[in-house]
């Protein structure tokens, strides 16, 4: 019973990120794509796991970014510069991870392509 209501915890979650975060919706339908590419062109099992694992990450670092935001500014509503650099941290994390899963995608696109 605890693993279910643990379960809808992070369902909640899930749809709070869903419902706020328009970057999240725009990962999720690049997600969805990868997903069907990796069927459509075969992919090896490598392939196929590191893609995996790049949308986890961008995915995760999204979450991450929302959760660090809406703590931010529950603590400091007004602007503040060491929140302001914290959320700029946050969204160069997810810039990151972003730039690292579309290096990825190009290295193992351009194998089904070149």
């Amino acid at each position: 019973m605890k693993f279910y209501k643990s379960f809808l915890y992070a369902l909640k979650g899930l749809k709070a990120v869903w419902n706020e975060e328009h970057n999240f919706r725009l990962e999720i339908i690049a997600a969805a794509a990868v997903l069907v590419s990796i069927f459509y062109f075969d992919f090896s099992y490598v392939e196929s796991a590191l893609s995996i694992l790049a949308i986890v990450l961008v995915l995760s670092a999204e979450i991450v970014n929302t959760v660090i935001e809406d703590l931010c500014n529950k603590v400091e509503p007004r602007q503040d510069l060491g929140i302001a650099k914290i959320k700029d941290t946050m969204a160069a994390f997810v810039l990151v991870t972003t730039l690292g899963a579309g290096i990825l995608g190009v290295i193992v696109f351009s194998n089904h392509f070149l």
